[in-house]
């Protein structure tokens, strides 16, 4: 199993946004020499009280400090791009990155977000399929026509073509019709973390039995985005990481996001017990290596771990970082190489 890092693109309103990205690049580096296997980044647009550093441009900016890793995107707004666009930026990237770079696609839920680019939420779903299908083809065809729904191009080619002769693009998806769709339409498949150990079992096989039905093999790029917490102990996890988690969850539950809202009484620590209960992966190192080997049981071929949230101080973030890659990374890799 592949172990990657998820990076923080949301930061609060009033932080310097010049400061944050020097801490972002700090912490890519720290990445790569530690050696893990990816970079992701996400996207949103328009987010109250916050700052979203641009995904691509992003992953763009970090490529020179992250050689020789993966770079991802975990998920892309398929819907409120050109698919056009998408090809030709996703080939420099695979270009810049070696021949490592993998696009992620969702739909997006945020009604803000298709306002605002004045995308109908109700085309969210014909615009995803109708896009992964232009850029499939531009990246592995010359001379393109396609006469669609929503886009029309005629006698198309990109260039610079992506280095990889197949680029794989995986679809994000957590409801079951998505689930679905994405079993048949993509090279791979993107989760998030809110299922319980129970739920991703119940959507792995779905998953599965949709690949099935296609008479389509399992792929290799099975990437699950897991919240992740590692301390030398299991409380100082907790307590280090409650008040940025459990605020990013707030978040989630105003966007409209199902599947994770939580009591908000107690202490912080409490809260985040109980949102994290079979869930999330926070404690020791010990404690985080069997929740990975857990997930690679499951069935995840790549797990995007997120060590911080918006708010959370440099120290703590490269902290956990550096525990992970020295104390539970090996372990990993030796364990499911092994067959653990």
């Amino acid at each position: 199993m592949k172990l990657g890092i998820y990076l923080n693109s949301q930061h609060r309103e009033r932080d310097d946004p010049a400061r944050r990205l020097a801490e972002t690049l700090e912490q890519v580096r720290i990445i790569r020499a530690l050696g893990f296997d990816s970079i992701w980044a996400g996207e949103h647009h328009l987010v109250p009280g916050f700052h979203y550093f641009p995904q691509l441009s992003l992953l763009l900016r970090i490529a020179p400090e992250a050689e020789g890793l993966t770079l991802g995107t975990h998920v892309t707004l398929l819907p409120l791009h050109n698919p056009v666009e998408l090809a030709e930026v996703g080939a420099f990237l695979d270009l810049v990155t070696g021949g490592k770079f993998l696009l992620g696609v969702g739909l997006g839920y945020r009604p803000e977000e298709f306002a605002a680019f004045g995308v109908p939420m109700r085309e969210r779903v014909s615009r995803l399929t109708e896009g992964v299908e232009i850029i499939r083809r531009l990246r592995t065809e010359d001379r393109v026509t396609h006469r669609g729904r929503h886009w029309q191009i005629s006698d198309a080619s990109i260039r610079p073509r992506p280095l990889q002769s197949r680029p794989p693009i995986l679809i994000g998806a957590q409801a079951e019709a998505a689930i679905k769709r994405a079993a048949r339409i993509g090279d791979g498949w993107l989760l998030v973390p809110t299922p319980t150990m129970e739920k991703l079992s119940e959507q792995m096989a779905l998953y599965r039995a949709a690949r099935s039905a296609a008479k389509l093999p399992m792929q290799e790029h099975i990437c699950r985005l897991y919240e992740v917490a590692c301390a030398s102990d299991e409380e100082t996890a907790f307590r280090r990481v409650a008040p940025y988690l459990l605020e990013k969850y707030a978040s989630y539950a105003s966007w409209g996001l199902g599947g994770v809202a939580e009591k908000r009484d107690g202490a912080p620590e409490e809260q985040l017990r109980r949102l994290a209960k079979d869930r999330f992966a926070i404690g020791t190192p010990a404690q985080v290596t069997d929740a990975l080997l857990a997930q690679h049981r499951a069935g995840i071929t790549q797990v995007a771990m997120r060590v911080s949230w918006p708010g959370m101080g440099q120290n703590d973030i490269l902290a956990s970082i550096e525990l992970i890659g020295r104390n539970v990374l090996p372990k990993v890799r030796r364990r499911t190489s092994a067959g653990g």
